[in-house]
């Protein structure tokens, strides 16, 4: 993919694999309900072109994909989740190989998403890394998570932020 907006979800997929990013957007999905994928769009607005989110920019982000997170996303990740146990005849190998194609769809769905996303940015604010990427990518994550939340940040959730941030920092844009 050449288009701009296609960067976000090659930058999201690399820096999600980055030690210790998973496991932190994961604490914040879990502990404040967001939209992991904002979350990296935030940090992919920061870090690759310069652009802080500010609360009112995370919200219409947020906004953009909601419909789409919630009745699509959300509900392949509940049926993959729920046939790790049952029901029956879950689990069981032809469910687990039925899990591997559900997650194959949700991981779709995800760039879906991502792809909007990064329309969405692109439209926002041109590309203008500037070396702050770190530091704006915090900021912008940090408006993702307390709109979420609906409150300021617990130590653990900043603590999270700070790892992204920090690997934002150094992923490829």
């Amino acid at each position: 993919m050449t288009e701009d907006h296609s960067r976000l979800r090659d930058y999201a997929v690399a820096l999600y694999g980055r030690a210790g990013v998973s496991a932190a957007c994961l604490l914040l999905q879990e502990r404040t309900g967001l939209d992991v994928n904002v979350l990296l769009f935030a940090a992919w607005m920061g870090a690759a072109r310069g652009h802080a989110l500010a609360p009112a920019e995370a919200g219409q982000a947020e906004a953009l994909v909601r419909d789409w997170h919630r009745e699509v996303v959300r509900p392949l990740r509940a049926v993959r989740r729920r046939l790790k146990t049952g029901p029956a005849p879950a689990p069981s190998e032809a469910t687990a190989r039925l899990r591997e194609k559900l997650q194959g769809l949700e991981i779709s769905a995800e760039l879906v998403e991502l792809d909007e996303l990064g329309r969405f940015g692109e439209a926002l604010a041109p590309a203008a890394p500037d070396g702050a990427g770190r530091d704006k990518a915090a900021a912008g994550m940090i408006a993702v998570v307390a709109a979420a939340a609906g409150r300021a940040l617990e130590t653990e959730e900043k603590d999270a932020v700070d790892i992204i941030a920090r690997a934002a920092g150094s992923a490829p844009a």
